[in-house]
């Protein structure tokens, strides 16, 4: 079994809207995945817990108890769990980032999400973990143009010390009105982008978990949608 920390040093990221919609990503693609909600705010367990399977989906839990969890999901036959971690106090944050196999840091191209990246890189590096920043609620191409402000992230986070996924999310409502229906965008219909920047996010992270080389990097100005939404049928193997 492998274990995802998503990780932000600031509220506001889109730590929970990846932490969900991964999970369910992964479930649709064969991956037994579980969720542990290890922020205090439970938004993850708000979204989950009316659902049918939620019993085997979504866990309450803390820092102190991530050990533990992890062991019992291990033995219950899951594939990956996936933690939604506090974004303080840094112990805490620490207590995730320690019992991961791979760390996900998600920021918006804003000044103060990659300031606050850098110092959740500066925790994943100091205890000698495996990690990759993700771009999230990403302005959308215009004519196959990527807005300054993505281009400019990109560029800051190059000296952040992690790769940054090649795969943004976009901002779309789509993922709210998902929310409010306590499901994922990939149990939407007609978001088919949405799914695909999903879909192709959560292909790199299990490729980085299972140790296989990264994906052939792609730029933010490619058709996402067009290139994963052509493959709805994919189905990843499960991990030991």
């Amino acid at each position: 079994m492998k274990t995802l920390a998503v990780v932000s040093r600031k509220g506001g990221a889109g730590k929970t809207t990846v932490a969900v919609n991964l999970t369910m990503a992964a479930r649709a693609m064969g991956v037994k995945a579980v969720l542990a909600d290890a922020d205090p705010q439970r938004s993850a367990c708000d979204v989950l817990k009316g659902r049918e399977e939620s019993a085997g989906l979504i866990f309450e839990t803390s820092a102190s108890k991530l050990f533990a969890l992890i062991e019992a999901s291990r033995r219950a036959g899951a594939d990956l769990l996936i933690i939604d971690t506090p974004a303080t106090p840094e112990a805490d944050v620490a207590e995730a980032v320690k019992v991961a196999d791979l760390c996900l840091a998600v920021a918006r191209p804003t000044y103060l999400d990659l300031a606050a990246a850098v110092r959740a890189v500066a925790i994943i590096q100091r205890l000698g973990k495996e990690g990759v920043i993700a771009l999230n609620q990403c302005a959308p191409p215009r004519n196959g143009v990527e807005p300054p402000q993505v281009v400019k992230a990109f560029e800051a986070l190059r000296f952040a010390g992690l790769p940054v996924a090649p795969v943004v999310l976009r901002s779309r409502v789509a993922y709210q009105t998902a929310f409010a229906q306590m499901r994922s965008v990939m149990e939407l219909d007609g978001q088919q982008a949405a799914c695909a920047e999903v879909r192709a996010l959560f292909i790199e992270v299990w490729r980085r978990l299972r140790g296989e080389a990264p994906a052939p990097v792609r730029t933010a100005n490619d058709d996402l949608g067009r290139a994963w939404a052509a493959r709805p049928g994919l189905r990843l193997a499960p991990t030991a």
